[in-house]
């Protein structure tokens, strides 16, 4: 077992100064205690399919979405797992492989999301 770990780990950087034990970032940068922040935007979800730098193949776009990110992250497994396809949760962006924007536009409206379709 790590004794390092189990005591708490670094609180002290000659280069950073005081470290937070939690997170490990210097005291200035802790985000420990913050709430994380939810993004802002107008309210509506857009929903589009995007073929660039993917050799052709399509994948789903769903932005918009103001929530937090791990909320943003159990909606893109749900909308994934109702696709029946992969895909992934970058950046604020849901991605999800294939031509799926149908299905998602009506599962974002079932939610009470407002939903545009972007891009075609």
């Amino acid at each position: 077992m790590n004794s390092r770990k189990s005591s708490g780990g670094l609180v002290y950087s000659t280069e950073h100064g005081r470290m937070c034990p939690g997170c490990g970032k210097p005291a200035a940068q802790c985000v420990c205690g913050k709430a994380p922040a939810v993004p802002s935007g107008d309210g509506i979800v857009r929903v589009s399919l995007d073929t660039k730098g993917r050799k052709g193949k399509g994948v789903t776009l769903v932005t918009g979405v103001l929530l937090d990110a791990i909320a943003l992250a159990r909606l893109g497994k749900e909308l994934k797992a109702a696709c029946g396809s992969g895909g992934t949760v970058k950046d604020g962006v849901i991605e999800i492989q294939g031509d799926h924007r149908e299905l998602v536009v009506s599962r974002l409206q079932a939610q009470g999301f407002t939903v545009k379709r972007a891009g075609g």
